[in-house]
């Protein structure tokens, strides 16, 4: 990570912001498919329960907001304590290298060696990444941080909240929009497309099994929906 981190110099494309992409990218996707499942098993249960379209719609577009910024707000406070962490390394390793600049030189260098170099490259390496930018040097050695590529809270929190939405907005769409014989199953194949995208997206920004994704996140939502539609069926039909 430090040999990626430093031959970034000399690119055409920096790599600065490239982990706050991944994150952008991560918060999104996520939102997505909380959202798409969320709204559906909440409108599957109600219509599990009753036919009535305005019940149906009301109950998905609560789910709907309430979803959109409980997922701002949780994304907003878990990237907030992430940051405040991060700023906590930064601030710590600026004194350290202003007051025990000779320690902190050793412990660079002593961090290249348990990564495998020998000793007299480590402590070679440690001194030319020191004059370069030491601060650089020690936040990407030890804490894989680099300060110019922090995550923004408000940037996850709005991808959360605006992904959450559109993915919801496929189950409420459905339900409401078609016929109403078949509004049932058309929500369900929606919403199983929806799924199986968000499950290759999925796979695709943390570089996993494609297959092994998707099949997670259609059969997770999938058993949502079942279940959900399952209780609304009978506590609709007992009350």
């Amino acid at each position: 990570m430090a040999q990626d981190s430093h031959s970034s110099e000399g690119r055409s494309e920096p790599e600065g912001g490239k982990n706050a992409k991944l994150n952008w990218l991560r918060a999104a996707v996520l939102g997505a498919n909380d959202g798409i499942v969320s709204v559906a098993g909440i409108v599957l249960g109600v219509a599990g329960a009753t036919p009535n379209r305005s019940a149906i719609f009301t109950a998905g577009l609560a789910g709907l907001v309430a979803g959109a910024l409980s997922m701002a707000a949780g994304e907003y406070i878990s990237v907030s304590s992430q940051r405040d962490t991060e700023e906590s390394f930064i601030e710590q390793e600026r004194r350290l290298l202003q007051t025990h600049p000779k320690e902190q030189l050793e412990e660079l260098a002593e961090t290249f060696q348990k990564k495998g170099l020998s000793a007299a490259t480590a402590k070679q390496v440690a001194k030319e990444l020191t004059a370069n930018d030491a601060i650089s040097a020690h936040l990407d050695a030890e804490f894989n941080i680099d300060e110019a590529d922090l995550t923004s809270p408000w940037q996850a929190a709005f991808a959360s909240m605006v992904s959450f939405t559109v993915g919801a907005l496929i189950p409420l769409l459905s339900v409401i929009l078609a016929p109403h014989r078949a509004h049932i199953w058309v929500t369900v194949a929606a919403v199983l497309v929806a799924l199986v995208i968000a499950g290759v997206l999925s796979a695709k920004v943390s570089r996993a099994n494609r297959v092994k994704a998707t099949m997670r996140v259609v059969i997770g939502g999938s058993l949502a929906m079942l279940v959900t539609y399952i209780i609304g069926h009978l506590f609709g039909a007992a009350i």
